[in-house]
């Protein structure tokens, strides 16, 4: 079970409150990564399909960022696997949305 927080605006478009677990697919789903938790968020919740990453590229969106157990996984590639604790559910995927100015 993955836990994943997402920005308030998010929730409001996947009509959902508080965090969104996840159960990934297949049995011992092998190596969980960010593209694996964002493909079964998006499959859940279509709606928030283009959101977060582009529908074209896979990228993330510019405004959008990941963090996991303190650290910023913004720019770490979509592959790489995700920390232990947030793999075992003890440590939420967190979606943030930046913001830009000053």
């Amino acid at each position: 079970m993955i836990r994943v927080v997402l920005p308030a605006h998010l929730k409001n478009l996947a009509h959902v409150t508080g965090e969104v677990r996840l159960e990934l697919p297949g049995p011992g789903a092998g190596r969980v990564t960010q593209r694996l938790v964002l493909d079964t968020l998006e499959a859940r919740y279509p709606m928030l399909l283009g959101t977060i990453r582009d529908r074209h590229s896979g990228k993330r969106r510019a405004f959008v960022r990941f963090y996991a157990c303190e650290e910023d996984l913004s720019n770490e590639s979509p592959d790489a696997p995700l920390p232990e604790r947030v793999v075992a559910g003890e440590e939420p995927f967190i979606i943030l949305g930046a913001m830009a100015g000053g």
